[in-house]
């Protein structure tokens, strides 16, 4: 199919034409030693994402060393599809970070939001522990004071990763701040972004604060993770605050989501503990009948407790 003189793009047409990924990787080796001709950022991408797609990851791997080496030039789409195969790799995670420093000194080829936001989803999900989160929380600045600089607007899903990122590692007022500034990028936060700030607020102690939250999201009709549910409910009943964690139980019962065993075992156990009793045992028949996901065994643990609790 390929003619004398052949430019990139019938080279591009030509391997997006072969289903087979060994195929296209020969075409795309011997075209590229043919005289006069060299391939640039289109085929390169092109065959980046079939041997990706083929799951011929060494062949891949080997393709993006070529580009970070020169061998073709630049763009955003190329540089953007290599971080994002390095971002799912784990060996190849700060090679992602080398390509964002190359688009950094590059002249035409500046990260994009996109850039931006693969590489914040990467980091986060380095925030398993929280003595870890604060080892990669530094990455996450740099990268936000380096979008700010460079111009790059923000999307509401880049600035929840920021807020996420904060309130995992508990730095929840630096979390509220970027909620404040949504606003001054045009952006609107949604669920996760009230979510991310409720759970960090009542993880820090400041369950009133995580409860306003709570408040003003749902007065704009946004409706809790199961996560964030639970964690307001815990964090009420654990202040002796049983009305308000009640409302919020019957709210997450009332939007399909049930709450676990430990969630209504600090309840009902916590009314129990402060000599209501027969309140915790009224409202566990109540919630039987409302919850349509508690198992005959969840129902009996929490009465075997609150007997025990009741007799002490």
């Amino acid at each position: 199919m390929l003619k004398p003189g052949f430019s990139p793009s019938d080279v591009d047409e030509a391997l997006r034409a072969q289903s087979d990924p060994d195929l296209a990787l020969d075409i795309f080796r011997w075209t590229g030693q043919q005289r006069g001709y060299r391939h640039n950022h289109v085929t390169y991408l092109t065959m980046i994402k079939i041997a990706v797609s083929g799951k011929r990851f060494r062949h891949a791997e080997t393709l993006i060393e070529e580009v970070i080496a020169g061998a073709c030039s630049a763009s955003v789409p190329l540089y953007n599809s290599i971080i994002r195969f390095c971002c799912g790799r784990k060996f190849l995670f700060n090679r992602a970070f080398d390509v964002y420093k190359k688009m950094l000194n590059s002249e035409d080829c500046k990260p994009s939001l996109e850039t931006y936001t693969l590489l914040l989803n990467a980091l986060l999900r380095k925030f398993n522990k929280l003595n870890v989160c604060y080892v990669y929380l530094h990455a996450v600045r740099s990268l936000t004071k380096q979008m700010k600089v460079s111009g790059v607007i923000p999307d509401t899903f880049a600035l929840n990763m920021i807020i996420k990122a904060y309130s995992k590692c508990l730095e929840i007022d630096e979390a509220i701040r970027v909620f404040r500034e949504m606003g001054l990028y045009g952006c609107e936060p949604n669920a996760y972004t009230y979510g991310y700030i409720a759970n960090g607020l009542c993880e820090k102690g400041r369950v009133s604060q995580g409860l306003g939250f709570y408040r003003e999201m749902r007065s704009k009709d946004l409706v809790p993770s199961s996560s964030t549910y639970m964690i307001l409910i815990c964090s009420l009943s654990m202040e002796r605050r049983f009305e308000e964690a009640t409302k919020i139980l019957f709210d997450m019962l009332g939007n399909s989501m049930a709450p676990d065993l430990l969630t209504y075992k600090t309840l009902l156990e916590g009314l129990c503990r402060e000599g209501k009793c027969n309140d915790a045992f009224e409202l566990l028949e109540e919630l039987r009948k409302k919850d349509a996901w508690m198992g005959e065994k969840t129902y009996k643990t929490l009465v075997k407790g609150l007997h025990f609790l009741s007799q002490e």
